[in-house]
Order: structure tokens, then sequence, then C-alpha cells
């Protein structure tokens, strides 16, 4: 281990409990051991998944939040007897690992519940909404302190939660800690004064109008979490640990609306530092034990759930600040690279390194760390494609079905997270030779996966070099982990020592010996049917020579692409202008609202020139003429143009026998879709 991160090794408290080291596995929804979006029952999947974190040296595991009621049917945790005694069992194996559990417990969601438009109509219509309650009662799951709108389809009004049901919650938190401390687990954390979760709307001033006990003072609507710790404590004793999950500053505009990094000139309409180290004092006072701590809320999601665009440790500068000002230990996660936590936790800044995405990831990279094998850590993209694609854009609330909300926690790059034995390697019954054209990371997946199992593989790359298209992807300078993949890849593929055939292109499939091909060519662009179209340039041209454009540069497309061309433009001074003919910019499913938030954002406050449900009808010389839906033409000036109008599959099959099409060649999608076709494929041969 480098001499650098030994503080993260380092022995802390969290009331009298003793962890082992700095290093928190901070919980992810989707990971809870009593289920997610169904009755509450002990996980086994997720238990499994903690297990072999913590065989891998991790210090404290938060699993993801377990309702205290459940969603479907709406059934106490608490009175699920069973969950809890399978739980004590549990609890045994995982102690011999060394490794400590906190049980994080949520009241729930209020207006940032992810209702998806089926369950848009239940809150909609109050026939649907009472027919459903038994199973699913949207009017209970979306219960605000006051009325206020949803996040996910602000025309909604979620209600306002009456005392009875904060009462009923109170309760629900002190019973159900007190079975998880009679069940072995070593401590709980409340969810949560955070991210603008159900607690946290009680204690913001824009999200509260109680005229009751619960509304108001400072002391009133940060009245809930403290009755809620008290509660605890009670039922458990005071030496049982209680963790709150805590924003430390809301970083908030308004509705659906989020500060960005580096912004001090804006209103906070929620928690700003004064009153965020008047709250933590509060709260410690009241019987907290640590505070998890980072930023945001869902109207500024990416604080918390920070993608590729935001700043390393973007969340430490904050809980540093309230670390002063507490005596209970403090946690910091968001982005958190392993030499700055580890120097804040020297100089005694913060307590612990909180890291939730990696783990999903790479489930052994704290062990790699600890054996100076960074190397061989498979990095978090940051795409929340596999683990939180909870998509939301304009007309249109959340897209998953309840039973893609139901698979989160799953991991883009890694097949085998949180799916049982479905994507279980096992040794091929048959050794064959396995043939696949394209060294993309689809390619390359396959490959790996295809060796591992006992096969022979030789990858046909028509270019000098491995990556594909990808490494054009990755070619902007916030995509650090984009290209860290690429040569993680590589890596794979010259410790497997599979057989690469560089600038061999393949055109005749009867020259080639193989038992199984796997074809993984690619994607072509799209192109556009526009008078003088010949005058701009493609996304992927764009991607290879970004010194072909000048300053003012419109891009036709505003999907993620365009977006983030449009962003990588406007970082290094240029204007860049958006077209695009639907209603909102990368209006597509799977793609997370804390990754589309934070682009619609960025644009928005630095005034980048959109055109929506617009198309372009010609480009002249200097200009172009965009044609909104109204037929109405406007005239765009350009220095240069960039289309990014998507791909269309490239599967050169024909001739082939034994044929397996994987990647963009069989579906252009996102890097999960890549990933997880190849990973089948390569797993069935």
């Amino acid at each position: 281990m480098k001499k650098e991160y030994e503080s993260l090794f380092t022995p802390w408290k969290i009331g009298n409990v003793t962890i082992k080291n700095r290093i928190v596995m901070c919980p992810m929804g989707g990971t809870s051991l009593f289920g997610w979006m169904q009755p509450s029952t002990f996980n086994k999947v997720a238990a499994d998944l903690f297990l072999e974190r913590a065989k891998n040296d991790v210090g404290l595991i938060i699993p993801g939040i377990a309702p205290l009621r459940d969603s479907i049917g709406g059934k106490w945790l608490y009175k699920n007897k069973k969950a809890f005694e399978e739980l004590a069992k549990y609890m045994e194996e995982f102690h011999k690992t060394g490794a400590k559990m906190f049980v994080q417990l949520t009241a729930g969601f209020g207006r940032s519940y992810a209702i998806n438009k089926e369950a848009a109509l239940l809150l909609k219509y109050k026939a649907l909404g009472a027919i459903a309650k038994p199973i699913l009662d949207v009017s209970y799951l979306t219960a605000s302190p006051s009325v206020l709108p949803s996040r996910w389809d602000p025309e909604l009004k979620c209600r306002e939660m009456t005392r009875k049901e904060i009462n009923e919650i109170v309760f629900a938190y002190a019973e159900t800690s007190r079975m998880l401390k009679e069940a072995g687990v070593d401590g709980v954390e409340v969810h949560a004064v955070h991210e603008g979760y159900l607690l946290d709307q009680f204690t913001l001033k824009y999200t509260n109008f109680r005229k009751d006990e619960y509304g108001g003072s400072f002391e009133n609507r940060y009245r809930f979490p403290v009755e809620v710790v008290q509660a605890i404590k009670k039922a458990c004793g005071d030496d049982f640990p209680v963790s709150l999950r805590y924003s430390v500053i809301s970083k908030t505009k308004g509705f659906e609306y989020g500060a960005l990094p580096g912004e001090t000139d804006y209103i906070e309409v929620g928690r700003d530092m004064e009153e965020s180290i008047k709250a933590a004092k509060y709260l410690e006072e009241a019987g907290y034990d640590m505070l998890n701590a980072d930023n945001g809320t869902y109207d500024a999601w990416y604080w918390a759930h920070p993608p590729v665009y935001m700043p390393y440790n973007c969340n430490l500068e904050d809980c540093v600040e309230i670390k002063k000002h507490v005596k209970i230990p403090v946690v910091c996660a968001g982005k958190m690279q392993l030499d700055v936590a580890s120097r804040a936790i020297q100089e005694g800044k913060i307590d612990a390194m909180g890291v939730a995405r990696q783990f999903l990831t790479d489930g052994e990279w704290v062990n790699k760390v600890i054996n100076d094998k960074e190397e061989d850590i498979m990095p978090c993209i940051q795409c929340h494609n596999g683990c939180f694609a909870l998509c939301k854009y304009k007309g249109v609330p959340n897209t998953q079905s309840l039973h893609e909300v139901k698979q989160m926690s799953r991991c883009a790059l890694n097949p085998t997270t949180m799916t049982g034995d479905k994507y279980k390697l096992t040794p091929a019954k048959e050794k064959k030779h396995v043939v696949i054209i394209g060294g993309g990371i689809g390619g390359m997946e396959a490959a790996r996966v295809a060796k591992l199992r006992g096969h022979d593989v030789t990858i046909y790359e028509k270019t000098d070099r491995l990556g594909g298209v990808f490494n054009e992807a990755a070619n902007f300078d916030f995509k650090v982990e984009d290209k860290k993949l690429i040569e993680w890849y590589k890596r794979q593929m010259k410790n497997l020592e599979i057989e690469i055939k560089y600038n061999e292109e393949v055109k005749d499939f009867n020259l080639l010996s193989y038992d199984e091909l796997i074809i993984a060519t690619g994607a072509k662009e799209k192109t556009l049917n526009i008078p003088g179209i010949d005058k701009a340039i493609s996304a992927l041209d764009y991607l290879k020579d970004k010194e072909k454009v000048g300053n003012r540069v419109v891009v036709i497309g505003g999907g993620l692409t365009g977006c983030e061309i449009a962003y990588d433009l406007h970082l290094k001074g240029k204007t860049p202008v958006i077209v695009e003919m639907l209603n909102d910019l990368m209006a597509v499913k799977g793609l997370c609202l804390a990754n589309s938030s934070f682009l619609r954002d960025y644009f928005k406050t630095n005034s980048v020139e959109v055109y929506l449900e617009s198309t372009v009808r010609q480009i002249k010389e200097d200009e172009l003429v965009v044609v909104d839906k109204a037929e109405r033409p406007t005239n765009v000036k350009f220095d240069s143009i960039i289309y990014a109008t998507g791909y269309t599959p490239n599967p050169l099959t024909k001739g082939a026998k034994n044929v397996h099409v994987i990647g963009d060649s069989y579906k252009v999608g996102n890097l999960k879709d890549v990933i997880w076709r190849a990973y089948e494929v390569a797993m069935n041969l």
C-alpha cells in the first residue's frame, strides 16, 4: 500500500463502536437488506454483495435504504419478524470479516418519490388511487411536509403528511432499530436530513409551509429528525450508535433548479452553511452519533449523485467546515480521491471517506489498494446507467417501469453485481476458438469473458488501437474515468494473453478459421439530408480533432452526445448553440436525472442558446435556417456546425456461420447495453 494512503487504514470510533478502517461503503438505493420495491423479506442477493465487500477489507458497510413501511402492500417492516431472524444468522457470518454494519432506515421520499407514468395516474386521479391503495398507495408514498409539486411531474401535487403519520414513522424508527440491535447490527442510519428526501423536506424552508409544531421556526422544522433519534435512543439505549445521512448545503435555487460547482452569488432556498452549522450542532445534541455527509437535494441532484461533469471531492470543502463545529465523526462522500481523502483524515478535517458506486463496479477495490494493485481496479465512470437510471425530461416523469426500479444498483460495467447467479462465470463445457471482429469495448468484454471461461480468443481490429469509438467518446477533459476504463480493458487483454490482430479488416469470413464468430463492428453515424450539410462535421469528427471548429458552433442534436459537445465547447470558451427537434434536451430513456439535470442547469445558468422543437431547414454560407414547430424560421449565425444525430447498427455478417452480434452492431445503446450483451453472448458460448 502507498504510504500516502495509510491514514485510510487506521481505526476510529462511532460512539462505542470501533471501525477497523476509514472506508465506508455508502448506502445505495436498491441494495436494501430487506428488499426495495417489494414486500419486505431478507434480501439474500444484497446480503451476499455486502459479505463479499466485507471480506475485501471495507471498514463500515451501510446497506441501501430499508423502507420502514413496504412500498408494495404497506406492511411495516418491524412486523416482519422472519426477516430479522434471518438477519441475525447473517450477522454472525458477517462479523467474522471484522467489518461493521449500520442499517439505513428511511422515512420515505415525499415529493422526491420517483413516480413513473402509471403511478402518476394514481396520484392524479383519486378514484384510481383509491382502488390501487391496498397494493400501491402513491398518495402516502409521496406525502410531504406541505402540499408540494412532485419533483418528477411538477403538475402533480403531493399532499401534506398528517401528524398521525409522523407519529407512526417515529415509532417505526424506534421499533425497527430495536429489532436490528437484537439481530446484531452495529448501528442504524437515519435517512435522511439529506438530498431532499422526506425528513429533509421538513427541515427546508422552501418545502415546509406547515402551521403546526412541525413548521415555521428552526426548532419546528428540525423537530421530526430530532424526535426520531430520541425515540431510537429510548428504545435501544444511548450506547447504540445512530448515524444521520446529512446534506451540508442544499445547493438549490428553486424547484428543479440547482446551483453549479463554483456558484456563490445565487440565493439558497434550502439549507445554507450558516443554518447547517446550527443544524449540525442541534442534531448532535439531540443524540446523533455521526454525520454521513455530502450536499444537494433532488432539485440539485448532481451533488449527491455526482456525474462525470462534477469535480472530484466536490463536497469535501463543505464537510470540512461542518467538522469544525461538531464533536461527532463526519464522513464525506462525493467522487472522493484516495490521496485527498487520506490527507484530509490525517489532518483531522474529516473522519472517513464515503464511497458508493465504485463498490458496484469492483467489489475488490479496497483489497487492491492495500496490495498495490490500483491499476487493476475497474473504474466507475459515473454513468448511472445500471445503478440509478431514473430518467426524466419535460412532460415525462420517471420512465422506468416498476420492474426496472426493482433492478437498481446493478452496474453498467459489471453484470455480476446484484444479479445472483444469473451472470456467474462457469468454465466452458467445450473449448472453442472464438473470433471477434472489432476491438471496441464490446469486443474486448466478450473476449475477456470467453477467455476466462477457457476458450481460445482472437480479436481482429481494423485499426492500430483497441477501444473503438469509445476512444472518441472518452475524448473530453472531464471523462478521466472513461479513459481509465479503456486502459483497464487493454490490460485485461494483455494479462489474459488474448491474441489481437491489428490493422486487419475482415471482408471475407470464409478465410477465417473459427468455431464461434462474434461481430462487434459498431455503428455508423447518421447523416442529414439538409441543403448545405457539407459545411458541417460529424460529432465523431469533432471528437477526433477539436481544433476544426470556430468560436460560434451550432450543434444539431440535443441528445447526450450533442449536449456533452456543447458543454465541452462552452468550457473551452466557445459559444455553442443547440438545435433539438424534441421538446427537451436529452429526452431519452435510461439517462439518470442527476446527469441530465446538471447539463440542463449548466446551459440555463450560462444562457446557452437552445432551440427546442426545432429543425434545421437549410445551411447557408454563415447562417442556418431553424424552423420551430409552428414553421416559424429563425436565421442563426455560425462559424462551425456539428451534427450529433445518432447512429445506426453496422453488423457485417454476410457469409458468416455460428455468428453472434453484439454492441452497437446489434443495437445502438449505452455502455450498459454493450457490456451486458457482450457478457451474455460470451457466457453462453
